[in-house]
């Protein structure tokens, strides 16, 4: 079986042989079960990476790149191009976690004297994104994060998805494809890759400098500006008419950016007929407001209710806005609750609902079919109706 880039380093036989020969050596082997497959998802899924920032550069009037190395005695794990990073954050008094899309390459993880991996942070409007502002402007190289990592389904896939594969963009949702771009000049992913580019002015396109210095005939490039009257290139929004004059025959489309954007291009895809398994759109947060996600009950006003939140023996309770997400609450309120993707997908803040009334707008609800029968909600995405009580796992 041949091993690809990204499995070479954690599945290689001189590892597995050194960890058995040093356990006979120290007189322990016959005492300790020795499971090499475990050992693998160790390497390929720490519990958490220790990292420090090694360098801060700006890649538009609006984004940074954050370059992180893994501190002594950790080890940055495998990832693919698409994946994403999740990062302890202390701001102020919260205590609270971001994802973010990888923005480097996966080989950069795993070769040269010092493997890094990279995020591009946008600044955000006053009142949106307070984590990626706080990143903007506050972190610096030597600060140390905790970080964990891979995460997301955002990836390419041969055996699923087409040889030819349009992405589409927004914003900081370059940072992905930009991921997958270097990972195809280095050799190490095999598909073709057309990138189209919406931005709303010329002056502040995220990466493309870094991007158009990539030199690779499978690799394509395209802005779409909608607010620049003088640009010569491709102008408006991603409509149905410029992605397919960018498709070939057979093409699976990537999406990543805000939900206004995900909303326009599902239509826009919908007009050209795409089938959904040729659809993959990333994880993007939660909505900027519960109340206008489709299906949020019309008669709901702005309220705060009481969350009882059950942890083993423990009860805490704790004010709730109806604007906000339980796993909001409870970071406000200071209660570990792990979370990741923080869009409903992944399940790491999973709680069970006790009683009480809650929200999930259908876009972020990942839950399996199991735990919508009984009862068990993301925190992430889910919003109070009324005052609650709900059980959450200790970690």
């Amino acid at each position: 079986m041949k091993v690809n880039g990204f499995l070479k380093d954690v599945l290689g036989a001189s590892r597995v042989t050194k960890t058995r020969r040093d356990l006979i050596a120290s007189g322990s082997e016959k005492n300790i079960y020795f499971d090499p497959i475990r050992e693998v998802a160790k390497e390929l899924h720490p519990e958490k990476t220790e990292v420090k920032v090694v360098k801060v550069e700006d890649v538009s009037p609006t984004a940074r790149k954050f370059t992180f190395e893994a501190k002594e005695g950790y080890k940055l794990p495998p990832f693919q191009a698409g994946q994403y990073v999740s990062l302890d954050l202390q701001i102020g008094e919260t205590l609270t976690t971001r994802p973010y899309s990888i923005s480097s390459a996966p080989f950069e993880a795993r070769t040269g004297e010092h493997p890094f991996f990279e995020i591009t942070v946008r600044n955000g409007r006053p009142g949106i994104g307070f984590a990626s502002s706080w990143i903007y402007a506050n972190v610096k190289e030597g600060d140390e994060f905790t970080a964990h990592l891979p995460f997301g389904q955002f990836y390419y896939e041969p055996l699923r998805d087409a040889k030819n594969v349009v992405a589409l963009a927004g914003g900081s949702g370059i940072t992905p494809f930009y991921s997958m771009a270097k990972e195809i000049e280095h050799g190490t992913l095999d598909m073709n890759l057309t990138i189209l580019y919406g931005s709303v002015s010329t002056k502040d396109i995220i990466l493309e400098k870094q991007i158009k210095a990539i030199k690779c005939d499978k690799v394509r490039f395209i802005n779409v500006i909608s607010g620049d009257e003088e640009y010569e290139g491709e102008k408006g929004f991603l409509t149905a008419e410029i992605i397919k004059k960018y498709s070939a025959e057979d093409t699976t489309y990537f999406v990543c950016g805000p939900l206004p954007m995900y909303n326009f291009v599902a239509g826009e895809l919908k007009k050209l007929n795409v089938p959904a398994r040729r659809i993959r759109m990333e994880v993007f947060g939660a909505p900027m407001n519960v109340r206008e996600a489709e299906g949020y009950p019309e008669n709901a006003e702005p309220a705060t209710w009481n969350l009882t939140v059950l942890r083993g023996i423990d009860k805490t309770v704790i004010k709730a806005s109806s604007l906000e997400s339980l796993a909001v609450a409870m970071e406000r309120a200071g209660i570990p609750n792990n979370t990741r993707c923080r869009s409903g997908a992944c399940g790491y803040c999973r709680c069970e609902l006790l009683s009480g009334d809650v929200f999930v707008p259908s876009v972020g609800d990942g839950r399996r079919w199991a735990d919508k029968k009984f009862g068990f909600y993301h925190a992430c995405s889910t919003y109070p109706l009324s005052d609650l009580e709900i059980r959450i796992i200790i970690k």
